[in-house]
C-alpha cells in the first residue's frame, strides 16, 4: 500500500489534516476509552466539545446519561465522571450518553469535521489498524494531549497504530512520527505507569480506571467511527492475529 501516516497531538492540530486524511482520535485516559466502552455495551454515545453543547444536546435527548469532566471536575448536574470503569458497571444502557472531557471530546469533535474520523484506545487499536490498511491513503493519528503535554499513554496507542500501518507499507510523514513509533515499539501496556495521567488518577482516587484500561487491551474486534455526531461501531471480520 502506497500511503502515509503521521502522528500528532492536541485538538488544534486537526486543522492540518482537513484535506485528504482519515483521522484517528486517541485519548486513552480517558475519553476514547469511555466512549468505546459505552458503544461496545450497546449504548448510544454523543461526544460534545463544551458544557454548553452538552446541555443543549441533553435537552433534545430522552433521559440522557451525562458523563464527563472539565479540568478534572465533574460538572454540576452530571451523572458521573469520565470513567470507563464506572460506566462498565452500569446497566442502564438504554440511556443515550452525552460525553464531555477537557480535551478528548474536543479532539473528537474537531476531527469529525474531516471526511473520516475513527476512535482508538488500548481496547481496539489492533483491529482499527488492520481495518485502515488500504482504505485510506493518508492517515493522521492524533493524541488528545493534556495540559500541554502529549501524554505517554496516547503516544503508545498512536505509535502502535502507526507501526502497524508502516508494516503494511505506509510511509511516515516526518521524523516526529518515526521517533514516537520507535520509542514505544514493543513496549508493554503499563509502560506509562507513573506519568502525569496516572498521578492524576492516584490523587483523585480513580485508579480503578487505570486497572480497567490495563485489563482491557485488544479485547474488542470492532471499529468505532464518528457519524453525524454519534459514535457507531462495526465489526472487523478478519480475526486479530
Amino acid at each position: 500500500m502506497n500511503g502515509a501516516v503521521v502522528i500528532d497531538c492536541f485538538p488544534n492540530s486537526v486543522e492540518r489534516y482537513r484535506e485528504g486524511y482519515a483521522i484517528v482520535a486517541i485519548d486513552v485516559i480517558r475519553a476514547t476509552t469511555t466512549a468505546v466502552t459505552a458503544v461496545a455495551m450497546g449504548r448510544q454515545c454523543f461526544p460534545v466539545p463544551s458544557l454548553e453543547a452538552a446541555l443543549h444536546l441533553a435537552a433534545r435527548l430522552k433521559n440522557p446519561l451525562m458523563v464527563g469532566e472539565l479540568g478534572g471536575t465533574m460538572p454540576v448536574g452530571f451523572d458521573m465522571n469520565n470513567s470507563p470503569a464506572e460506566l462498565a458497571l452500569r446497566t442502564d444502557v438504554s440511556r443515550p450518553m452525552v460525553l464531555l472531557s477537557s480535551t478528548g471530546t474536543k479532539l473528537i469533535c474537531e476531527a469529525e469535521k474531516c471526511a473520516f474520523t475513527y476512535l482508538a484506545c488500548f481496547r481496539n487499536y489492533a483491529s482499527l489498524a488492520e481495518y485502515l490498511v488500504g482504505r485510506h491513503r493518508k492517515i493522521a493519528v492524533i493524541g488528545a494531549g493534556s495540559r500541554g503535554e502529549f501524554r505517554e499513554e496516547d503516544q503508545m496507542c498512536c505509535a502502535w497504530i502507526g507501526e502497524s500501518l508502516m508494516k503494511a507499507g505506509y510511509e511516515p510523514e516526518n521524523d516526529k512520527t518515526i521517533e514516537v513509533i520507535e520509542r514505544w515499539s514493543g513496549a508493554p501496556p503499563d509502560a506509562f505507569a507513573g506519568n502525569a495521567s496516572v498521578q492524576y488518577l492516584t490523587r483523585s482516587r480513580q485508579l480503578e480506571d487505570l486497572d480497567y484500561i490495563l485489563a482491557h487491551v485488544n479485547d474488542l474486534n470492532c471499529v468505532f467511527q464518528v457519524q453525524h455526531g454519534e459514535i457507531v461501531k462495526f465489526p472487523v471480520l478478519k480475526q486479530i492475529v
